[in-house]
């Protein structure tokens, strides 16, 4: 069953039919720039109430408001490929897995720390001591 809807002509058909809802959605909506960028089209200046979170993948489009940093483009890119993949069950597997973005598997798989939900981790590096300074 899985290799007739995952990786599949099935799931690559869901795909390009939500990249095809996707590119009227952010056409209709989108008053900022769009633009082609980690194999995404990116549409901005869409209103709060056209997308979740600080944006959202359908298909190969990513709808936002102005969240199109690098790190947020790699992890809609992660999207992209998982909408490939499952085709149109993916909006229902990630149901399934939960609106809470640290326990859900897709979220966690596209990069909490690059999608905005983790803060990213800081390298503490401390200069070395002096030894000699510190004996009488």
């Amino acid at each position: 069953m899985r290799r007739i809807l995952f990786d599949s002509p099935i799931s690559r058909a869901g795909y390009l039919y939500a990249t095809a809802v996707g590119l009227v959605w952010g056409s209709i909506w989108s008053t900022g720039r769009v633009e082609r960028r980690e194999g995404l089209f990116v549409f901005r200046g869409l209103p709060a109430w056209a997308f979740g979170r600080g944006g959202s993948c359908v298909g190969g489009c990513y709808l936002t408001n102005q969240n199109v940093s690098a790190d947020v483009l790699e992890h809609e890119a992660v999207h992209k490929v998982q909408w490939q993949r499952y085709g149109m069950l993916f909006p229902l597997l990630y149901f399934i897995a939960g609106r809470d973005p640290l326990k859900n598997r897709y979220e966690i798989e596209a990069g909490l720390e690059k999608g905005g939900y983790l803060r990213k981790k800081r390298v503490v590096t401390r200069a070395p001591r002096d030894r000699s300074a510190s004996t009488p």
